[in-house]
């Protein structure tokens, strides 16, 4: 099977876009979707926020591949479903993204896609259009639980139907 990372990746970019360090956002200073913890975290040392200001996509292009996409073994996941579980993982930590995948094949929801998950996912009844479906219902659910979602839902759900719309064409590819 082909990697979709590429493909996932660019499209995960239109939605972080640039520079922000809102107040309201615990992410803090963030860039292409980096926050200054998880880079720190990655590099291994203190960073400043112009550091975060000047990353670019090439920069961050390896720490997606690690953080994300690995830790989701997206590319065991069918074509959509995999830049769907990206995506959140991005957006709300691999744990969730992992939550969201298990509870929709019935898979235990630990929040770590191990090879029991990526077993029950290849031997699912449902169709990756049903996965697709279930995962981005499950996520605009959450968003809406949140405390911030006055703040940040209007987006949100924007970027929720964005991804649900570029991975169900993502099947079409196929």
């Amino acid at each position: 099977m082909q990697s979709n990372f590429e493909v996932c990746f660019r499209l995960v970019l239109k939605h972080e876009g640039g520079y922000v360090d809102h107040p309201k956002d615990p992410g803090g200073a963030t860039n292409l979707g980096v926050t200054k913890q998880a880079w720190e975290d990655y590099v291994g040392h203190e960073v400043t926020k112009d550091d975060i200001k000047a990353l670019t996509p090439d920069v961050v292009k390896p720490f997606y591949l690690k953080r994300y996409w690995n830790v989701c073994r997206c590319d065991d996941l069918p074509s959509g479903v995999d830049y769907v579980v990206f995506d959140i993982a991005v957006n709300s930590g691999p744990g969730r993204a992992a939550k969201f995948l298990q509870s929709a094949v019935g898979a235990t929801p630990d929040g770590v896609i191990g090879p029991n998950t990526i077993t029950i996912v290849k031997r699912t009844t449902l169709s990756p259009l049903d996965l697709i479906t279930i995962i981005c219902d499950r996520r605009e659910r959450y968003w809406k639980s949140l405390p911030t979602f006055p703040t940040f839902g209007k987006g949100w759900l924007r970027r929720g139907e964005d991804v649900r719309e570029d991975a169900l064409d993502m099947l079409t590819a196929v």
